[in-house]
């Protein structure tokens, strides 16, 4: 059920935040040609760009819920973190893209942006932002990468849309000779969209590559299993990220007297109340070790 529900409201941002993308992008392009404004036009290029992203972030929404299965025994939760990484570097090759473009123009004579332009970007600013801060509540309600990485894209959008709309407002204030000033605004904007691209995908590569989560976790659960009746210390103590679960392998030790059964229960009990008291650990894999404290 927990999967299910968090499916749901995953689908229901990135949908969301879909069918705003596919609105904004026509919009934005449709006035920038007729407002001859390049910043606009990189504008909704980076919005075209944030429809494929949100298309990569459902689908692996979708193949993260999917059970375990016999070739993906842990769970197919990595398909979260590919998704993530995979829009961040949409983002740094947009970034690219409109940093390209916007240099070659900076050259280039072209007319000044129209007026209207910038009712278009007050809406489109306003609309984004209100929508960066759903997706990012969501992502971190369900505590999902892509998620997160898809609420940086609009708000990419929404800081690209202050840029362009910052260049057309110098240009129009400063007449003829400030006509440049879009496309410097362009260039800007693709530098922040750049940093927050890259900010984006570490994590992401670092989950792909199994790096331990905070030391509050782990921490935590080595608690909840140091404080569990019959374990007399808890020797290794190793936790991965799988989507939006943790998985913990760890070596627990008990008297060297006791029986097998009693130290499976044991086991067990450990088991049962780091899963009962942090529901985002998937599950426990427990080695069991004698305690001999003259080895310490």
């Amino acid at each position: 059920m927990v999967t299910i529900n968090r499916l749901q409201r995953s689908l229901r941002a990135t949908f969301l935040g879909m069918a705003v993308n596919i609105t904004f992008a026509v919009v934005k392009l449709c006035a920038g040609i007729v407002g001859h404004s390049h910043a606009l036009i990189a504008d909704a290029v980076e919005s075209f760009a944030d429809i494929f992203s949100s298309i990569i972030v459902w689908r692996g929404l979708v193949v993260a819920a999917a059970p375990p299965d016999e070739d993906h025994p842990y769970g197919h939760g990595k398909a979260e973190p590919i998704a993530a990484a995979i829009v961040s570097a949409m983002l740094l090759g947009a970034a690219l893209w409109i940093a390209i473009e916007a240099f070659i123009e900076l050259h280039e004579p072209h007319l000044p942006p129209a007026p209207f332009t910038l009712i278009v970007l007050l809406v489109v600013i306003t609309v984004k932002e209100l929508l960066y801060r759903f997706v990012a509540r969501e992502g971190s309600v369900v505590n999902s990468s892509a998620m997160k990485a898809d609420a940086w894209h609009h708000r990419s959008d929404a800081i690209t849309s202050v840029a362009a709309g910052i260049g057309i407002s110098v240009a129009l204030i400063g007449g003829p000779g400030f006509e440049a000033a879009d496309d410097v605004a362009a260039i800007a904007a693709a530098a922040v969209i750049a940093w927050n691209g890259w900010n984006l995908l570490r994590p992401a590569l670092n989950e792909l590559m199994d790096t331990a989560p905070s030391r509050e976790i782990i921490d935590q659960i080595r608690v909840i299993a140091g404080q569990t009746e019959g374990v007399a210390d808890v020797e290794k103590c190793i936790v991965r990220k799988v989507g939006y679960q943790y998985f913990v392998d760890m070596h627990v030790e008990v008297d060297p007297q006791m029986t097998v059964l009693h130290s499976h229960e044991i086991a067990h009990q450990v088991k049962n109340r780091i899963r009962t008291e942090l529901p985002s650990v998937c599950d426990v894999l427990i080695h069991i070790e004698p305690n001999r404290p003259e080895r310490r």
